[in-house]
């Protein structure tokens, strides 16, 4: 394998399969994977045959390779103070426009399964929408039940990979969860969530007197990003982060024999310096 790096993935049971529109050829997987350069910088020019893909061992034709077009949900605390709510309105807009062409939809965590866009709208609509929605600082957070809504709306595409963006300013205190069976709804989702999450800093606080993050725990089981920052300012910087992030997201499409279970999967990507960091493996 001289000039290959590679990366070893587990191969991911519980990740939903793919929809007909998007299925693989039969007896196709796919590995969700960014590639970065020595510098630490996404890398997307690349032809199948850049790529070298082994599962259980054995090599794997891989047949495509396209930037990343899974559905996204993006959630926003309609609740935060006044004075975050536009920048939260500004930042969410620029992201929308910085992760490629995807399918993606917003709500606010006080509508539960109320989203104000669909998948099938437009990306000019789905900005309309958001800039009409409504700062709410009476209304009740109903986080949980909105991430759940989400997850469920993602599950029913029965895309191999899908995302739920939570921007929000309340964490959920774990130790107090009264809506527990909610949690499970969301895990076999397969969706990846993602946290943004204005809350005081805690750092210098006693051991174990700050209550777990519920949020934070959901992204962690996820494989998702955990942002916590401290001003209106800040928001726009971490979900730029973010949209870098998924931006550089590549599916890349391999075939297997038909009736060959799923095993260790690995990555390779034939390019000096450059290094496969592995996210999942659809099923």
């Amino acid at each position: 394998m001289s000039g290959w790096t590679a990366l070893t993935l587990a191969c991911l049971a519980a990740l939903p399969a793919a929809p007909a529109a998007a299925q693989p050829q039969q007896g196709g997987r796919i590995v969700l994977a960014t590639v970065v350069n020595a510098q630490g910088r996404p890398v997307v020019d690349f032809e199948p045959d850049d790529f070298l893909v082994t599962e259980g061992g054995r090599e794997r034709e891989v047949v495509d390779i396209h930037i990343a077009d899974y559905p996204v949900v993006l959630l926003l605390d309609a609740g935060v103070e006044e004075a975050f709510w536009p920048a939260i309105k500004t930042a969410a807009a620029r992201f929308i426009t910085r992760i490629g062409e995807r399918p993606v939809t917003i709500g606010s965590l006080f509508t539960g399964d109320r989203l104000v866009s669909s998948f099938e709208d437009e990306r000019a609509t789905v900005l309309e929408r958001l800039a009409n929605l409504p700062h709410d600082p009476e209304g009740r957070a109903d986080t949980l039940p909105s991430v759940a809504a989400a997850a469920r709306l993602l599950q029913d595409t029965a895309a191999p990979f899908s995302a739920i963006i939570i921007v929000t300013a309340r964490a959920i205190d774990a130790n107090q969860l009264v809506q527990g069976s909610l949690l499970p709804v969301i895990l076999e989702s397969g969706a990846t969530v993602h946290v943004i999450e204005n809350r005081p800093d805690v750092s210098g606080a006693a051991p174990g007197s700050a209550p777990p993050d519920l949020l934070k725990i959901l992204a962690d089981q996820t494989h998702g990003q955990y942002t916590q920052i401290f001003t209106a300012a800040s928001y726009p910087i971490a979900m730029d982060r973010l949209a870098d992030k998924l931006a550089g997201e590549m599916m890349i499409q391999y075939v297997v024999p038909p009736g060959a279970a799923p095993a260790d999967v690995r990555v390779g990507v034939r390019r000096p310096g450059a290094r496969v960091v592995g996210l999942g493996v659809s099923k």
